[in-house]
């Protein structure tokens, strides 16, 4: 996510690290929904015994948990909005974000989960799924339009002005959040996944059984996504049905091979560089939003100059041009905070909430 986020040049970066604009998937569109899956697994790893302990107090760690990760998200979303002067008054400011995404999907998705005993978590998915699908067919959820009901519904109880803007090919705009409240209910199925992915490494003991749950569960989830695309498109902004089962699916395909090379085979060697990442991952991507609002921000006054342009311009553009220079930028970004997160894993500093 660090890497596709910060580009040398929005829009000049190699096609794979971008987004896909309404309908269709790239590998970039991958990342967030990945995140919601996975923490679907470890909700059910951090909530399973303490639930079953104490129920009033596994709720009441998912709502402080949910509201801080919310605030947090809030936060960077004023961080930009004061550095780069877009916060003209409280009526345009931005409320949702990634993080407050994860945060609402985390919360309705892990009390979900304590309140049906974690059992049946497929069949609630896919429930949540049919009805979302149900209602985006009435509502006009596949067009990019005000009368889409995703946006009806984000303008008429977050208000229009504190929603993202999608700009289009014509010049026209459209206020539109890719990280909505109703498309919070597709996230909340991804959790359930998650969840189930989690349910199966906890409780089955044999590693080939883990496996070939782990696979086949991912395999199903891949095809159905893929079958029911053509009716339902491939659409992270509205995170589709058919997006959700994808995603899932090549989640759990991808959670399956990891365990293989890393539980069952022991290849553990080459996880050194993700490690660090993985034991601070919030505070790292708090930290890569920071710095790239610093090296965004115009240092010059009337004469427009940012660090990231003069860094840019002076290192890295004499030497590689358009995508290729993007690139190099971003991987010297995400290396600048892995090496904050290198400095806090070895003095065993670990930031959570």
């Amino acid at each position: 996510m660090i890497l596709v986020n910060n580009p040398a040049v929005w829009g000049n970066a190699y096609a794979p690290l971008q987004h896909a604009f309404w309908h269709g998937l790239t590998p970039t569109d991958f990342i967030y929904p990945f995140f919601v899956f996975i923490m679907g697994v470890s909700a059910y790893f951090s909530l399973f015994r303490r639930s079953h302990e104490d129920r009033k107090a596994a709720v009441w760690h998912v709502v402080r948990r949910s509201l801080l990760i919310f605030l947090v998200g809030a936060f960077l979303n004023l961080v930009s909005a004061v550095a780069y002067g877009r916060l003209d008054s409280w009526e345009t400011f931005r409320i949702m974000g990634v993080l407050q995404g994860l945060a609402l999907a985390y919360l309705l998705g892990a009390l979900l989960m304590i309140g049906t005993g974690f059992r049946r978590l497929v069949a609630i998915a896919a429930g949540l799924l049919a009805v979302y699908w149900a209602v985006l067919l009435l509502g006009n959820g596949f067009e990019l339009s005000p009368d889409n009901i995703i946006a009806v519904i984000d303008s008429a109880l977050l208000g229009s002005g504190h929603l993202y803007v999608e700009h289009l090919a014509d010049g026209s705009s459209v206020a539109f959040e890719p990280e909505g409240l109703l498309s919070t209910v597709p996230r909340v199925a991804q959790v359930l996944l998650g969840a189930a992915v989690g349910k199966i490494l906890y409780e089955k003991d044999d590693a080939a059984e883990r496996l070939n749950a782990i696979l086949l569960l991912g395999t199903v989830l891949t095809v159905c996504g893929f079958l029911i695309q053509y009716g339902c498109p491939l659409n992270k902004k509205i995170w589709s049905p058919s997006f959700a089962l994808v995603t899932s699916g090549f989640a759990s395909l991808m959670t399956g091979l990891m365990y293989w090379i890393i539980d069952v085979r022991g290849k553990k060697g080459w996880t050194g560089f993700f490690r660090v990442f993985g034991v601070n991952p919030l505070f790292l991507y708090v930290l890569a939003w920071i710095l790239s609002v610093i090296v965004n921000m115009n240092m010059g006054g009337d004469s427009y100059w940012t660090v990231k342009g003069w860094f840019y311009g002076t290192c890295i553009d004499p030497f590689f041009a358009d995508a290729s220079g993007s690139l190099v930028y971003s991987l010297i970004f995400v290396l600048l905070v892995w090496v904050a997160g290198y400095l806090l894993d070895r003095r065993k500093i670990y930031i959570k909430l």
